[in-house]
């Protein structure tokens, strides 16, 4: 029995959401291929985990359910790709559950060894990013692989993937103490007990359903932020009770923000020391390969990802000074995005959502929001809620302006 319109927009939008697409996105970029392809008139409902499509004249509404299957970054890419041509008219609708079913077929090799791994090179990064002791840097390093193997391990137990924040977050601290202890370090840096847990704080979802909010999606942004504060509270008592239980003190002066990476100081000698500040490079490298590598970009992704990532590095450090930290952010997030759509426009190999994401994850102030409900610290909350809101603000005004030069740049051909 062929398929209709409906249900072939359906299995589109079902792929975007297991991308990592915002809803709002999803909603226009359907509206907008059905709009190509002569479809009459559809009425879209976006939800986190369903699509419903009305047709009004008809009275019938079509439910496709997302497979809640996380897709690997490649494969996101492969299907933003295809809904750009979809949306273009490369693609037409009877193609596009085929070509949807190839995309998730692809089978990645040795997943566990590659998300432990990677999570290990972000925890690297993150940590010579925001200039850590040694000591620190290599301890973060370890550690971070002992989360990615117990991330995993738990992601595969049914229940235990409900408390695996909280697990994660206590064995990761626990760790981090009682090396700090053994070593008699002293306060130990933020980022020595973050570093290791980044992966799995939600920045981007509490960042993505902000946005949703901003755009009257209020059901589906309301349920993705309530649950991401969940998480972060998760991980929150995980902290505070491996800190317990370790005796652990952060360091209230440790680097909270990316752009006062060159603020740091020592705590004392030999392993005690500050990577030098060049060394902030060589952690946004790492930091973009273990991304890279934790969630399947492949090799030439991998190559955009240390590109891009660099470029807001690059941006955020140099407008720290003159701008402040929050409108520096809003300022980075809305230029990327602009560059992004541009890049999208000129060739549908590298889609915005895809090569905006890694720096996404590098603006995203995922771990202070996490430091300020450990720390009980009531100006941190109101940093993380303004930076939070900086970035959105950013995202959006860097969709409004690259809409606006795609669509002069097309009326002028």
């Amino acid at each position: 029995m062929p398929q209709t319109p409906a249900r072939q927009l359906g299995e589109l939008g079902a792929a975007l959401l297991d991308s990592g697409v915002s809803v709002t996105d999803i909603a226009t970029s359907l509206e907008r291929a059905a709009a190509r392809h002569g479809v009459g008139r559809l009425d879209f409902a976006v939800l986190p985990e369903l699509i419903m499509i009305t047709e009004p004249y008809a009275g019938t509404t079509t439910v496709v359910q997302s497979r809640k299957q996380e897709l690997t970054f490649r494969q996101a890419a492969s299907v933003n790709r295809l809904a750009g041509r979809v949306e273009a008219g490369e693609v037409t609708l009877p193609e596009v559950g085929e070509r949807v079913a190839r995309i998730r077929a692809v089978v990645r090799s040795w997943p566990g060894l590659k998300w432990t791994l990677g999570t290990a090179l972000l925890s690297l990064g993150l940590a010579l990013l925001f200039r850590t002791p040694w000591w620190a840097v290599v301890l973060s390093f370890l550690v971070g692989g002992l989360v990615g193997a117990i991330s995993k391990l738990l992601g595969r137990i049914g229940g235990a993937a409900a408390i695996m924040p909280f697990v994660v977050a206590f064995v990761s601290t626990a760790a981090v103490g009682a090396v700090a202890e053994l070593l008699s370090t002293g306060p130990v840096p933020l980022f020595a007990v973050c570093a290791p847990i980044a992966i799995l704080v939600p920045g981007a979802l509490i960042t993505n359903a902000l946005l949703e909010l901003t755009a009257s999606d209020i059901v589906t942004g309301a349920s993705r932020l309530v649950y991401g504060l969940i998480v972060l509270g998760f991980m929150a008592a995980g902290i505070t009770a491996g800190g317990a239980l370790t005796g652990l003190h952060v360091d209230p002066g440790s680097v909270v923000l990316v752009g006062e990476a060159a603020n740091a100081t020592a705590l004392g000698p030999g392993w005690q020391e500050l990577p030098p500040l060049w060394f902030s490079w060589v952690g946004v490298v790492f930091l973009a390969l273990g991304i890279g590598l934790a969630f399947g970009s492949g090799r030439k992704l991998n190559a955009v990802n240390v590109v891009v990532m660099l470029g807001a590095y690059t941006m955020i450090t140099a407008l720290t000074a003159p701008l402040g930290n929050l409108l520096a952010i809003g300022v980075t997030a809305a230029s990327l995005f602009v560059a992004a759509r541009l890049i999208e426009r000129l060739t549908l190999s590298v889609p915005a959502t895809v090569s905006f994401q890694p720096a996404f994850l590098l603006l995203v102030p995922g771990t202070i929001g996490l430091v300020a409900l450990y720390a009980f610290d009531v100006e941190s909350l109101i940093t993380s809620l303004l930076t939070f809101a900086s970035l959105c603000i950013g995202t959006k005004v860097g969709d409004v302006i690259s809409e606006a030069l795609v669509r002069r740049r097309k009326e002028t051909v």
